[in-house]
């Protein structure tokens, strides 16, 4: 039965485009109706579409993947999008007023529109976050018809190459896909993971992907700091490749052998495994190798951590997710690194997701679940306007309404006359004879034949 009532989105990252299909229940519930994926290592590096052609291909790909399974067409799609060059930018603009002056919704707005014409020509604000605003040194979150002389507006504005939006809209149009809104995975992905509470008291996420690493920081329910890092598990792959192996090969072993903390262990028989080529590779060997490179990528995350100024103040913790959120002992590293206590791992949302069979529960789903969150409209294609047969003049078919028509009579049509022959004179019947005629007849063949005078009293005799 076709899906008329849902809400599409496709998600780009590193390693792969997914595209989901649902609708949110009145109860706060999910409804997954479908889902599709298509690898992007050949067409997306580090969160930026390279190859436009390729992209547009794989695009229509999912959406023909989605519609199937809908069995309805996709007007429109939210899309999610990420990014290497992604940050945040801290704006403030400051006015006085004149005394007595309240401040209006004008007025916020015109500082909103300038804050937008700040940025320069290289870089797309993606996003704009207010904060508060300091009304006479007052904080305010919604400072309009407060009566002030100062006004200063604070802005988090969320930035990127200008490439990273364009490139994106190219490929849409070429696959003929219209875009509903565009969302940043990594607000999508907050209203996912991150409950109200955790939000309003102070929670960072990591998110482990393929190519990159993003950090957001919320507090008092709004975004404070976003910085996506250019090292992502690709990296501690590539790494393992140095022990003379293909990626393929080195991502198998990561998967099966992989370790954030290289456990040393003791006696003279250390663990190994082996590769499928019949290589035997030592664990520790393996470990020393993932940890060096995971403890870089932390060490950025922690720097990164202390830049924001929100270092202290994560009072819900922080937040792993990703992929590579599933390295063992990664929870320990962190924390061995951070100082951190309160850390834990995200592998899918806390909502109640029904149908989601088909979605990985590994962290790698939590943006999409994210988008179909974020979506607020419909997204089927209506049905084309039909018209109503048997009176010429055009109508509307519903699905709840069949209007029938009446019967109409069949008017049989007259059948044609065949062209009348010339007719021809008809001879004048004679007139049948009784008895006594034909005996008068017979006395006058005798008595008078050949007087024509008779003949024609004959005539008046009958």
């Amino acid at each position: 039965m076709a899906t008329k009532d849902f809400i599409a989105a496709i998600e780009l990252s590193s390693s792969k485009i997914a595209g989901i299909a649902g609708k949110k229940n009145y109860d706060g519930s999910l409804q997954v109706q479908a889902y599709a994926q298509e690898d992007a290592a050949t067409f997306i590096r580090k969160g930026l579409i390279y190859n436009v052609d390729v992209a547009a291909n794989a695009l229509t790909s999912i959406i023909n993947k989605l519609q199937n399974q809908l069995g309805s067409k996709i007007a429109k799609v939210y899309v999610g999008v990420g990014g290497q060059s992604m940050h945040t930018v801290k704006n403030s603009i400051s006015r006085t007023l004149n005394e007595g002056d309240k401040i209006s919704q004008e007025l916020i707005d015109e500082l909103y529109k300038e804050n937008k014409d700040s940025i320069g020509n290289d870089t797309s604000i993606l996003e704009v976050v207010p904060q508060e605003y300091i009304a006479d040194n007052h904080t305010e979150v919604n400072p309009v018809g407060i009566v002030a002389q100062n006004l200063t507006a604070q802005y988090m504005n969320i930035v990127a190459r200008s490439i990273l939006k364009s490139n994106l809209e190219r490929s849409l149009e070429q696959a003929g896909i219209t875009m509903a809104d565009l969302i940043l995975s990594p607000l999508a992905q907050t209203k996912s993971i991150l409950t109200d509470s955790e939000m309003r008291s102070g929670c960072a996420i990591v998110d482990f992907g393929a190519d990159t690493t993003t950090l957001s920081i919320y507090k008092n329910n709004l975004l404070r700091f976003l910085c996506v890092l250019p090292l992502g598990m690709n990296n501690v792959v590539k790494d393992i490749c140095t022990m003379q192996m293909e990626e393929d090969d080195a991502n198998w072993l990561l998967t099966q052998y992989g370790s954030a903390i290289c456990m040393d262990e003791e006696g003279e028989n250390p663990a190994t495994c082996t590769m499928r080529d019949g290589r035997t590779i030592t664990i520790n060997k393996l470990n020393d190798i993932v940890e060096a490179r995971i403890e870089e990528i932390l060490q950025n995350i922690v720097n990164l951590l202390q830049l924001s100024g929100y270092e202290d103040n994560l009072f819900a913790g922080v937040v792993l997710t990703g992929g590579g959120s599933n390295l063992p002992n990664l929870e320990e590293a962190f924390k061995k690194k951070s100082g951190i206590e309160k850390v834990k791992t995200a592998k899918f949302t806390y909502h109640t997701v029904h149908g989601a069979n088909e979605l990985s529960k590994d962290g790698t789903t939590g943006t999409l679940i994210g988008l179909l969150l974020s979506g607020t409209e419909n997204c089927c294609l209506p049905e084309e306007e039909k018209p109503i047969e048997g009176d010429g003049q055009q109508g509307e078919l519903f699905e709840e309404e069949v209007i029938e028509e009446a019967p109409v009579q069949e008017v049989k049509k007259p059948k044609e006359e065949k062209p009348k022959e010339e007719e021809k004179p008809l001879k004048p019947a004679k007139p049948k004879k009784n008895f006594f005629s034909k005996f008068v007849d017979k006395i006058q063949g005798e008595l008078f034949d050949g007087d024509d005078d008779f003949n024609n009293s004959d005539s008046n005799f009958k």
